[in-house]
């Protein structure tokens, strides 16, 4: 192994998923709580990620596959996000805080397929493999809700705007950071059609377009996750001060699900293919949300956050292996993009909106009907892995 290239690439990967993990899963709380945002308000403001990355990333494929270095746009992009992270912290009506965060979403999810591109064309010369420079984001998502838990108990929860001050500074870090990643230019011979085009290309191979609708039903339904977790959790007894350790377990099972495939990457696709794999992954968040939906004991609903962890790495983990694999040298950012655009971008804007939609509709009093808001997302998960286990023959 190449250490010097390794540890360069794994640092990236850290800072990348430290920002996004310090706001992503507990701002909610924040939004429920002390902002008093409805559910359709607070989906919405989760949507414009979701909305950032149904333009922005096909863009960012098509400049860094084409004339920009891959290193400096993300750079440019982080130092952009930064500042309009730390401005969204100030922010308490929902009118400020959907613009600002629609222009921190157009700086962000560029960087989500652009950095997996750049890991993916230094693979060869660090010596190693995809998952063992991922794992390195898992950990910094954990470590974020660990850290932002120890500054609660010690300062106190507050208004809740910390996480966004976290994210902020951290996208400033990562900002310089860019500047001293290895060179990535545009590949040298492009072709002639747009990148963005040979990757919409892909979704003439039936497997691949399994894949992707499969990917876009599953998005829709993981906002109950991202949504609903903070406030159920607290409904059963968690602290807020708690949340982010608590909602941590999920990044802790999934840095040991990819560590286990950094290290067994080939036995496992050898032995399940990317289809029971793939399917795997799907499964696990249906049976997840079933916990969620029985709601008790309160021991088994902690335990069940370890599910998301395993599906998300076997599922999304896998799934930029199998994207990566699927598309030609000239147009691997562009096919990441597409991938980030399907599941990110049109399955999680989408999903927020029905998320806000139903948890809204089954709320009386203030207070939510879980079974029924979490019993949805499992029949769906569960009938997507289903139809991809049948389609899909990769």
């Amino acid at each position: 192994m190449n250490w010097e290239m390794y540890l360069r690439l794994c640092a990236a990967v850290f800072l990348q998923f430290a920002i996004w993990g310090s706001w992503s899963p507990v701002l909610a709380a924040r939004l429920f709580g002390p902002l008093g945002f409805t559910g359709k308000q607070v989906g919405w403001t989760y949507g414009t990620m979701y909305l950032g990355c149904i333009v922005a990333p096909l863009i960012g494929g098509l400049l860094t596959d084409r004339w920009v270095a891959t290193q400096w746009f993300l750079a440019g992009a982080h130092l952009v996000g930064g500042v309009l992270l730390l401005v969204a912290a100030r922010q308490t009506r929902f009118r400020n805080l959907f613009l600002v965060m629609c222009g921190y979403a157009l700086a962000f999810a560029p960087t989500l397929p652009l950095l997996n591109s750049l890991v993916f064309r230094h693979l060869a010369e660090a010596r190693t493999t995809f998952f063992s420079v991922s794992v390195w984001g898992v950990v910094a998502w954990v470590l974020a809700g660990w850290g932002l838990t120890a500054w609660r108990k010690a300062k106190g929860a507050g208004d809740g705007s910390d996480c966004l001050k976290l994210a902020g500074v951290l996208s400033l870090a990562l900002a310089v950071y860019c500047l001293f990643l290895p060179h990535t230019p545009p590949p040298e011979t492009p072709g002639e059609a747009l990148p963005f085009i040979k990757a919409f290309g892909l979704l003439s191979d039936a497997n691949f377009l399994v894949f992707i609708i499969v990917a876009f039903l599953v998005a829709t339904q993981l906002q109950f996750y991202f949504l609903g977790t903070a406030p159920f959790l607290g409904e059963l007894g968690v602290a807020g001060k708690n949340m982010p350790a608590v909602m941590s377990i999920a990044q802790s099972a999934q840095v040991a699900a990819t560590v286990f495939v950094a290290f067994y990457e080939k036995e496992v696709l050898g032995a399940l293919g990317f289809r029971w794999t793939l399917a795997l992954g799907v499964a696990l968040w249906g049976l997840l949300y079933a916990v969620y939906a029985l709601g008790r004991p309160t021991g088994l609903v902690l335990a069940a956050q370890s599910l998301h962890g395993l599906a998300y790495a076997f599922f999304i983990g896998i799934g930029f292996i199998y994207v990566n694999q699927a598309a030609a040298a000239d147009f691997k950012a562009s096919a990441q993009a597409l991938l980030t655009v399907s599941l990110f971008g049109f399955g999680f804007f989408l999903g927020t909106q029905f998320t806000g939609v139903v948890m809204d509709a089954f709320k009386a009093e203030g207070k939510f009907r879980w079974r029924p808001i979490f019993l949805l997302p499992c029949i769906v998960t569960l009938a997507s892995a289903l139809l991809f286990a049948a389609l899909f023959r990769g």
